[in-house]
């Protein structure tokens, strides 16, 4: 069962061992979901389609009722819907709030879907949203699994911690995905609905949480964690809260400067934080010095990854859309124009998305702020560890550079070499040559000739760095290798490091 200090067991709570033995009886899981609608009536489902879902579902016995119930919305007998979910008796889910009445017929009440996290399914409570039917969002609505959602659960390392703090925990999927990789998961939320289906979602996947009520850290202040997960409401606007789950009440980026300024002092030695940020682009200002200026000055090794940078007006169309409004609206017009006054008077000329990652350190803080907008597969929480890892060999590199002149090296194995020709009048003329990494998040360096030769030059049981870089200088009639040309080789092979392209061994 979850722990949760303020409360009792909910109702909801107490329904969870049987609703878990109704869906485990009918299949109500994300591999058999797939198969029962097939992958493209699945795609409709994510595309807000229902009627393809609708027509697959009717052939689906009892897992159809219960997709047409909780992920479409329909209202439907109420014997069908206990034959569905027995042993739960539809009284005693409407009690819970897990159902409610419409006329003769039941509907759902929650939101409740399958979510593979990477350690099989797991059922995630939340509020309906307005994909499958129109409907007005209130200010403690409960968000369920969305994008930023999955993202942030893709681009979380998994490596086993003891501790996890999961801040906003919001219906709980980010503390579940913990659950699978963590000694213990604390979830705290400012919002008493959050945590009443949190603490359900916990029971459903039978699982231990430790949920706390509260605003930002102060729930656990004095506390030190190894892990911390945060997708917080970081909406960049004006200083007000229309919905908990996305407004922190703080005027722009200020929600993403507290969560990014106060964390690092609840992480323990050597531990990491994994968020979601967002962050305002203003006129004569660099977006990395801004989000620098939020560390504090020791202690930590930051790693700021900008996934996109948004048009305000495209910004504010979308997030009113999210709050299901029609921006043709005169009210959402009249939203719409405050929004955009505030974004005018603070000189914002785009708003940029993104991860941040920490890791607690001894020493002055580093960061490396970057753009990461072109495409890749691979889940990035993979890359973290690894990138971490690269970092603390560069910080020893630079208080002794001995360690990398008498290192090895090795390209990684999925690095390749790209050349990109254009046809000329001499033929085919050579425009750039670049060192691209095939896997995690595929980074792409322009390299020259002598960068080609020294990488092509790299072994595991090869040649030191030092005299790899001999033998190019003598190669190109050098007769040694001068401090200019050794730092510039340090600092191109450092580079390589740090994205994996290279590595030392």
């Amino acid at each position: 069962m979850p722990t949760n200090p303020t409360t009792t067991v909910s109702p909801l709570t107490a329904l969870c061992p049987d609703l878990r033995t109704a869906l485990l009886r009918v299949g109500y899981d994300a591999d058999t979901l797939v198969e029962a609608l097939g992958v493209d009536v699945h795609a409709a489902l994510s595309r807000s389609e229902p009627v393809p879902v609708r027509r697959a579902a009717r052939a689906a016995g009892e897992l159809g009722t219960l997709i047409r119930l909780f992920l479409l919305g329909d209202a439907l007998p109420d014997r069908e819907v206990g034959a569905a979910l027995a042993p739960v008796r539809v009284d005693a889910a409407i009690e819970a709030g897990l159902l409610g009445r419409d006329g003769d017929e039941i509907r759902a009440a929650l939101d409740l879907r399958p979510l593979d996290t990477g350690t099989g399914t797991r059922w995630i409570l939340s509020d309906l949203d307005d994909s499958m039917r129109r409907r007005t969002l209130t200010e403690d609505h409960v968000l369920g699994v969305g994008h930023a959602s999955l993202s942030l659960l893709r681009a979380t390392p998994t490596a086993p911690v003891g501790t996890v703090l999961d801040l906003g925990t919001g219906c709980g999927v980010q503390a579940v995905h913990a659950a699978g990789y963590a000694g213990k998961v604390t979830a705290t939320d400012v919002n008493a609905r959050a945590l009443w289906l949190a603490e359900a979602t916990a029971a459903l996947n039978e699982l231990e949480l430790e949920l706390l009520e509260g605003s930002w850290f102060e729930p656990v202040a004095g506390r030190r964690f190894d892990r911390i997960v945060a997708n917080p409401p970081f909406v960049v606007g004006p200083a007000r809260i229309e919905h908990t789950y996305r407004d922190s009440g703080l005027a722009l980026d200020g929600a993403s400067e507290l969560v990014i300024g106060q964390a690092p002092a609840l992480l323990a030695p050597g531990g990491t934080a994994s968020m979601l940020a967002a962050w305002v682009h203003v006129e004569g200002e660099d977006w990395r010095q801004r989000v620098s200026s939020w560390l504090p000055a020791h202690g930590v090794d930051a790693w700021v990854v900008q996934r996109d940078v948004a048009d305000p007006a495209l910004y504010v169309g979308t997030w009113l859309r999210d709050a299901g409004l029609d921006p043709r609206d005169p009210a959402a017009q009249a939203r719409a124009e405050q929004w955009l006054d505030a974004f005018e008077a603070a000189e914002v000329t785009g708003v940029g998305f993104g991860f941040v990652y920490l890791r607690s350190i001894d020493g002055p803080t580093e960061l490396l702020a970057e753009d990461l907008t072109h495409g890749f597969d691979d889940p990035l929480g993979e890359e973290v560890d690894g990138y971490f890892a690269r970092s603390a060999w560069l910080r020893a590199v630079a208080g002794d550079p001995d360690l990398a002149w008498n290192a090895r090296f090795s390209p990684s194995p999925a690095t390749a070499l790209e050349r990109v020709y254009l046809h000329g009048a001499s033929g085919w003329d050579q425009q750039v040559a670049r060192l691209h990494r095939g896997d995690g998040p595929r980074w792409q360096h322009e390299v020259d000739e002598s960068t080609i030769a020294l990488v092509a030059g790299m072994r595991p049981d090869g040649l030191p760095l030092s005299e790899l870089i001999e033998l190019l200088a003598f190669a190109d009639g050098a007769d040694e290798v001068t401090p200019e040309l050794a730092g510039q080789a340090l600092g191109v092979v450092s580079a390589l490091v740090r994205h994996g392209l290279v590595i030392p061994v």
